[in-house]
């Protein structure tokens, strides 16, 4: 069985977990700052719904970000917390054009796209390590999510 962690997890399976949601944190990072910029830089006829919008994603955003990095703690790890390390590590990247309220749309939806694909292989090994805790989470937000993702789409159309 192995090793236990200080809550009963194989140390092996937390190691792999954590080093997962370091990711995930690093792509929720910059996925943040990209919708801060989206909504300080909006601009045209859709600015008032989509200032709102953005700013209330931004907010859940940064939840997630301590949630992510507290849950990497949890499991007895530490959670990365440099800029240089997310730009490194993230798949997200960076919006250098964030004015424009269709393309700031659009990244959005990218960006969604690779945060449930991660937060997917995280219910996998969750599972495998019987990890209850990071599943609930990363179940809670797909489902949030994906939610999201329809509504954004809906917009776009």
């Amino acid at each position: 069985m192995g090793k236990l962690n200080s809550i009963g997890l194989n140390e092996t399976k937390s190691k792999k977990l954590a080093e997962k949601l370091n990711e995930l944190l690093a792509d929720y990072s910059i996925f943040y700052q990209n919708v801060r910029g989206y909504h300080w830089n909006i601009k045209g006829d859709k600015f008032f719904e989509l200032h709102d919008k953005f700013q209330e994603l931004y907010e859940d955003l940064f939840i997630k970000i301590d949630e992510v990095a507290e849950r990497i703690r949890t499991l007895g790890h530490t959670p990365n917390h440099k800029f240089s390390d997310y730009l490194k590590e993230a798949d997200i990247k960076e919006s250098s054009e964030v004015a424009d309220g269709t393309k700031d749309m659009e990244d959005t939806l990218e960006s969604f796209k690779i945060i449930i694909a991660l937060q997917r292989e995280l219910l996998d090994l969750s599972e495998d390590a019987g990890d209850e805790g990071t599943n609930a989470l990363m179940s809670d937000y797909i489902r949030e999510q994906e939610k999201l993702v329809w509504m954004y789409s809906a917009y776009l159309k």
